[in-house]
């Protein structure tokens, strides 16, 4: 018999922030074929938090390195503290003082790049599964 952990993660609404814009069309890409709806892609930590209070996505997937002047962790606190958004982080670099820092803005993952399909899938469905009110 199906338990409740077995049923199929419903559609999301998933906002991607990264500042690369190949990383960010090919994250897209895969979310459509896993069958996410991409709403919005923001470059800076500024547009992240503005996007996430115009789009209300259910799920942010959020570079460490951004554009602008505020990094992605700094803009996960903001999100954290006004939107609750569950949030994936996704870094090319694994230094402890990030992994640390990203830590307090209690994410509901941590993916480091490159990362294969089957890694994100894995870090989305976990962060869905586990959201607050699913």
């Amino acid at each position: 018999m199906p338990t409740q952990s077995d049923a199929p993660i419903k559609q999301a609404r998933v906002l991607v922030v990264e500042d690369e814009a190949i990383i960010a069309m090919d994250i897209a890409m895969q979310l459509r074929e896993m069958g996410h709806i991409p709403v919005g892609h923001a470059t800076s930590g500024n547009r992240a938090i503005e996007l996430t209070g115009q789009l209300r996505p259910d799920l942010i997937l959020m570079d460490v390195q951004l554009s602008g002047s505020m990094d992605g962790i700094a803009a996960a606190a903001v999100i954290h503290s006004e939107f609750a958004t569950p949030l994936v982080f996704l870094s090319a670099f694994d230094k402890d003082n990030n992994y640390s820092r990203a830590k307090l803005t209690e994410p509901a993952g941590y993916i480091t790049k490159p990362f294969s399909e089957n890694e994100l899938r894995a870090v989305i469905e976990s962060a869905l599964a586990n959201r607050p009110g699913k």
